[in-house]
């Protein structure tokens, strides 16, 4: 498999009822070696030095500073907002969380039957982007900014996964257990 790559939004992704509704939805997977929890993932993902780049930026241009301990309350589920994002919907294997008309959606699962036997987690990482209302009751439209980053945003997507693919190898998180 190769280390990041696009695929089809699992059906139990909270991230499908924004898909359904119309709106534009993205989903990228990677697997690591071991048993990942949910947690572990996320507290990664937001802690990543590709990822502190743009908490940088939120801090400075948006006035939303971050931390790293901020981030593990997050991971754990012990908070509902971090920096400019919070909370939409959370279960076991999943978060969903919104920042303005942007999602980002991380979902954990065993790879291959499901059992975990291989011992391999599947991280997935997805984001939707809710179109704009028409003013005069008019279609709903993404907008220009949309079309001019989206390709920005689908290698970024993807860096960042990597990038916490990478990180939880590197602490022993994704260790075959």
């Amino acid at each position: 498999m190769p280390a990041v790559r696009p695929c089809v939004l699992p059906d139990q992704a909270l991230l499908g009822k924004h898909r359904d509704a119309g709106a534009y939805t993205d989903c990228f997977v990677t697997e690591v070696p071991g048993v990942v929890s949910h947690r572990a993932f996320v507290e990664a993902f937001y802690t990543t030095p590709l990822f502190k780049l743009e908490r940088a930026l939120l801090s400075l241009f948006a006035n939303r500073p971050s931390t790293d301990a901020q981030a593990r309350q997050w991971a754990m589920g012990d908070a509902d907002r971090f920096s400019a994002w919070h909370v939409e919907s959370r279960c076991t294997d999943q978060l969903l969380v919104a920042f303005g008309r942007t999602r980002s959606w991380f979902m954990v699962s065993p790879a291959g039957d499901g059992s975990g036997a291989a011992g391999v987690t599947r991280l997935y990482f997805g984001s939707a982007v809710i179109p704009r209302s028409s003013p005069h009751g008019g279609r709903p439209d993404m907008g220009f900014g949309f079309a001019a980053l989206q390709g920005f945003h689908k290698l970024y997507s993807r860096a960042l996964l990597a990038a916490a693919r990478s990180r939880l190898r590197a602490s022993g998180a994704g260790s075959a257990a």
